[in-house]
């Protein structure tokens, strides 16, 4: 198993090409079980997470080749309806096999998702939504097994306790383009992640309407067909690329963005005092002042990424002043607070709530990486500190951060990986 070790206290300078967007490329790979006909998916990230689902298409019945950043899905043979535990436990995005597996092939057995410990996360939202198409749903020995002799479009309200569910959109709407008749999903989630696979499954010939608001029409098709995507850019790595510009005073253009996927985060940002100017394609992101706390509250899209809090508290926490971090999307997501205090960060949790008191300098320390996210604000926590941080468990940064150490030393940080 391998760590990070990182030298803190350089200044990042230069320019660093952003990858495409995991969130986009996992449920597109699994929409491909929905043609016989080949797929080629472009700017596809090399990560953990891209590889295990590359598996677990093989092991239904597809054959893929991962070269340079492309990804060629082809048919081998007939699909196997079930994803087998030893992989789906390892990555929870791995669960949207159900939805094309369930319209091709009406049967589906599915093992409960496993990923990142970042609090309850059910799967409620999904069995609901295919429930309301007509498939009958049952948990048998750890496995979720979906029948329907047809699907039968239908009018749907996915909305959840903490407000829409990504995956469960995409579920519910990979299963629904080959459903009978029209399905209306109410309460959908609106993030750029649903609308590139939506735009994904159009090019292969389904009937979508509404994707990127609430309210999702869907007709369905007798059939879908094989086509050519390319993956949006990834607005989690561009944010935390962002942070790790300010956090060490640097000065970062950030190359395949877009910024109107990153708008509540380049708002809080330049609330705090950050410099961004944003060209075609591009962002550079630099400081002429020093920083000031801000209050943030995380919320389904367009709101502020629950997956960027964890790195806006690193940057809190050597900002001077009181910051008040709310999360709303996962309550339980700040397994990163110890490990932060353990360099010297002054962080105190009420509920979904973390207070940040600022302070002058963290100290490098040896910390743990508890779930993806949660990986990267410690990263960029020693990318800032005085002396040597070592993080381990980076295979967690490996499910979500295209070679991460690498565009970090091309800007000039001192970090690199050595065994445990």
């Amino acid at each position: 198993m391998d760590k990070l070790v990182i030298e803190g206290g350089i200044r990042l300078k230069g320019e660093v090409t952003v990858s495409g967007a995991k969130n986009s490329v996992l449920p597109i790979l699994a929409a491909t079980l929905l043609t016989d006909e080949p797929c080629i998916i472009k700017c596809v990230p090399n990560l953990r997470n891209t590889n295990t689902m590359l598996k677990i298409l093989r092991s239904l019945g597809k054959n893929s080749d991962f070269d340079k950043g492309i990804v060629n899905i082809t048919s081998t043979k007939n699909l196997n309806f079930t994803a087998d535990y030893k992989l789906v436990s390892t990555m929870r995005a791995s669960f949207c096999v159900l939805g094309p597996l369930l319209g091709r092939l009406k049967k589906a057995k599915v093992s409960l998702p496993g990923g990142c410990i970042i609090g309850v996360r059910p799967v409620d939202l999904h069995l609901k939504g295919i429930k309301s198409l007509g498939a009958s749903v049952s948990v048998e020995s750890g496995y979720v097994v979906a029948k329907a002799n047809r699907l039968k479009g239908s009018h749907m309200y996915l909305g959840g306790a903490y407000g829409s569910s990504v995956l469960a959109t995409d579920n519910v709407m990979m299963a629904a383009v080959l459903a009978q008749g029209e399905t209306i999903i109410e309460s959908a989630a609106c993030e750029p992640e649903v609308v590139d696979l939506a735009e994904f499954l159009i090019k292969m010939g389904a009937k979508i309407k509404g994707h990127g608001t609430p309210i999702i029409e869907i007709e369905g098709v007798k059939q879908l067909y094989g086509a050519t995507h390319t993956i949006i850019p990834d607005r989690i790595e561009a944010g935390t690329l962002m942070i790790a510009s300010l956090i060490t005073k640097g000065d970062i253009t950030l190359k395949n963005v877009l910024c109107q996927h990153l708008g509540a985060l380049i708002d809080k940002l330049q609330e705090a005092g950050a410099l961004i100017v944003k060209t075609n394609g591009s962002v550079r992101v630099y400081l002429k002042r020093r920083l000031k706390p801000i209050n943030v509250t995380t919320l389904p899209y367009p709101g502020l990424p629950t997956d960027m809090q964890a790195q806006i508290m690193s940057l809190m926490a050597v900002t001077p002043g009181i910051s008040v971090i709310t999360e709303k999307v996962y309550p339980d997501r700040f397994m990163h607070v110890a490990e932060l205090n353990r360099m010297g960060a002054h962080i105190q949790r009420e509920g979904p709530h973390a207070i940040v008191e600022g302070v002058r300098e963290l100290t490098g320390a040896p910390v743990m990486a508890s779930d993806l996210r949660a990986s990267a604000s410690l990263v960029l926590a020693g990318l800032v500190a005085r002396g040597e941080t070592q993080v381990s468990r980076i295979y967690h940064l490996e499910r979500g951060y295209e070679n991460i150490e690498a565009k970090l030393q091309s800007l000039g940080a001192k970090i690199w990986r050595e065994k445990e």
